[in-house]
């Protein structure tokens, strides 16, 4: 007796009106914004992520093309609207195929940047310039 071949597996990306997803943790780590998954888990479930403008607590938060991230990177917000889903954790021109930035051009430092130390010739015409009329 022949036996029924079973069909072949269902790839869950190809379902009818199913989107290809991948765990929001994993995609941040894949698109290189974190050294590591656990940072970035760490940071969702600190609560200091946006996906498409909601909070979300869980690393485990299904993410696709489309939706937009905010979150904090180092001292930037950085918002990303997702353009792929990621294969593996490639170099970093791979990495920057997988999202645009959005984000806000960063504000320039306000603190203006100083020269090196004085010199004694310096410092007298930093003294002269100081001096009132009645000295």
């Amino acid at each position: 007796m022949a036996r029924a071949s079973s069909p072949p597996p269902r790839d869950p990306a190809a379902a009818d009106g199913a989107r290809a997803s991948i765990r929001l943790d994993k995609w941040l780590w894949q698109a290189r914004f974190f050294k590591t998954r656990a940072l970035a888990a760490r940071l969702i479930s600190g609560g200091h992520v946006r996906l498409n403008s909601r909070p979300v607590s869980k690393p485990a938060q299904a993410v696709a093309p489309g939706d937009v991230l905010t979150f904090t990177a180092g001292d930037r917000v950085r918002v990303v609207r997702l353009l792929a889903l990621g294969t593996r954790r490639g170099p970093a021109p791979e990495a920057q195929t997988l999202y645009e930035d959005l984000s806000p051009p960063s504000a320039p430092d306000p603190t203006p940047r100083g020269g090196p130390r004085p010199t004694k010739k310096d410092r007298r015409a930093l003294d002269q310039t100081r001096r009132g009329p009645l000295d």
